[in-house]
């Protein structure tokens, strides 16, 4: 542990480094590149949440009140877009940035430069995407999984736009990915075997294989979307001889892959925080990294769960079924190991605690509609109902952003040498707890009840529920602003985190190789 803490000392010393924003620009050093990452997260999380906002606007009564129908659509395509490739994921890179060099013993990444270039060019592949909203004829408006023909006959030029952003952003990933990998595989601390690394690094690991073997595959995808628009060819034009059906079977061989890439990182983050709080060693390590191990291989026979509809064969229908019921399992023991990882623990509920529990509840929830919806004939029903758009916000929001939020918590007064402020962050917490499930869980009804997604409009049964959805929905973006304010202040300034604090991390012998921030050890934990 004590390594760990002096690897820390001896970080990159910029001497000569100028100040202001030329810092930030040139600078190598990953923990700068991890601000990088976070803050931009935090405002494309913002941007993402304003669009939710005039979605939800729009649909807190029936009929067309505020948008009209295609500049709604533009939103939910920019909404999915933003908040996937621009609010989660970089939010990961940023702790993979901060985190992982600290927890293997490595003075910095293995590839400093591409790190740098590796942000860089993240702000402009959003820039491109935003400005091809005020396009004549506006943005993209063919969903954030953009099938054919909508994305190809059917759109007009600004796919051009959205294709090149989507383009940058995958090269961002891919060189993100590589220098995770090289640092974990070449820098880790003498003595640092694979089954001591601490579970983040784990799950960041198999996450920066996973985005290497499909971030191309969407790179193929959007390229023969940009050729069949602007080229001549027929990929996904049948008059050419080309299949629309294809287009999803790329893009979801991409596609569910990612949403495991949204949810690795989380389960590390969780893995971290809830040992620490329960004041134990974390209940089966090595089944953990198995389970995570056996999540990654088996998201690649998954995908077609996606496409029940499309008239696939039978057998194609109950292996895709199967595989999708399997790959359940490892999730489900980690579930299980987080929980009896709590099991007479000494527990204390400090804000990243709070958060990580909720994760489990809400993240298992959205894992048991995601059951509900690998069963074929079911899928017939919900498929594109408000009940898929219900099940992976569960798992998106109530996960991925929620541990994203308890790892900033958990380690904000590590990287400002500030305490955030306790009661402001409860407020966030319980704000946000109570609005999410009143935003997402009556769409589990109006969903079971018919009600079609990413349409502007919507029969008149539907209309009480939606009024309390778009309540809640309202009331969870306001919660955000107050996360944004505890940050700031923390950022800022506030109580300091006195050097003594870290005394109670030497003698934990256990796989949590961060030290925790100070409120962890406020008791003496009793680790044997």
């Amino acid at each position: 542990m004590s390594t760990l803490v002096e690897s820390q000392e001896q970080n990159h010393e910029h001497h000569h480094m100028p100040k202001g924003f030329k810092r930030w620009l040139y600078t190598t050093n990953h923990k700068d590149i991890g601000s990088l990452y976070l803050i931009f997260s935090l405002t494309m999380f913002i941007v993402g949440g304003a669009m939710a906002m005039v979605i939800r606007a729009e649909l807190f009564q029936p009929g067309l009140q505020l948008v009209d129908p295609h500049f709604f659509n533009q939103m939910t395509t920019v909404h999915g877009l933003i908040m996937v490739f621009g609010a989660v994921m970089p939010a990961f890179t940023g702790l993979a940035n901060w985190m992982i060099p600290m927890m293997i013993g490595a003075p910095d990444m293995a590839l400093p430069r591409m790190n740098n270039w590796s942000f860089w060019i993240l702000p402009f592949a959003f820039s491109i995407l935003l400005m091809s909203l005020f396009m004549e004829g506006g943005g993209p408006a063919f969903g954030w999984t953009f099938y054919a023909p909508l994305s190809t006959t059917y759109s007009n030029d600004n796919t051009a736009l959205f294709v090149f952003a989507v383009h940058i952003m995958g090269i961002s990933s891919i060189m993100g990915a590589i220098n995770v990998i090289v640092t974990i595989v070449n820098l880790r601390a003498p003595g640092m075997t694979w089954m001591k690394l601490p579970l983040f690094v784990w799950t960041w690991l198999i996450t920066a294989f996973l985005l290497i073997a499909v971030m191309p595959v969407l790179a193929g995808a959007v390229t023969m979307v940009l050729t069949d628009k602007y080229f001549g060819t027929s990929f996904f034009d049948a008059a050419g001889g080309g299949d629309p059906v294809m287009f999803q079977h790329i893009f979801w061989f991409f596609g569910h892959p990612e949403v495991y890439i949204m949810i690795l990182p989380a389960f590390g983050i969780i893995s971290t925080i809830v040992p620490t709080f329960s004041r134990k060693k974390l209940f089966g390590y090595a089944s953990m990294v198995y389970a995570t191990s056996s999540i990654a291989l088996l998201s690649f026979v998954v995908w077609a769960h996606h496409m029940f509809t499309t008239g696939m064969p039978l057998a194609g229908e109950l292996f895709f079924m199967y595989a999708t019921m399997l790959i359940s399992v490892p999730t489900g023991v980690k579930v299980f190991n987080w929980v009896a990882t709590m099991w007479r623990g000494s527990i204390t509920f400090e804000i990243p605690m709070l958060f990580s529990i909720a994760f489990i509840v809400l993240f298992t929830l959205g894992g048991f509609s995601g059951l509900m919806l690998a069963i074929t004939p079911a899928d017939f029903q919900y498929h594109d109902t408000y009940f898929v758009v219900a099940h992976f916000h569960y798992v998106l929001v109530t996960g991925a952003v929620f541990s994203i939020m308890a790892g900033a918590y958990y380690w904000l007064p590590k990287w400002t040498g500030h305490m955030y402020n306790i009661a402001l962050a409860k407020w966030h917490f319980w704000l946000s707890l109570v609005s999410v499930n009143v935003l997402f869980f009556p769409m589990h009804f109006v969903g079971l009840a018919g009600m079609p997604r990413r349409i502007p409009d919507y029969a008149l049964q539907f209309a009480d529920f939606n009024a309390i959805i778009s309540i809640g929905g309202f009331a969870f973006g306001l919660s955000q602003l107050l996360f944004v304010l505890v940050v700031y202040k923390c950022a800022r300034g506030g109580e300091s985190v006195p050097s003594k604090v870290w005394d109670g991390a030497e003698g934990l012998e256990w796989e949590v190789a961060s030290p925790a921030p100070y409120h962890t050890f406020s008791t003496p934990p009793e680790v044997k």
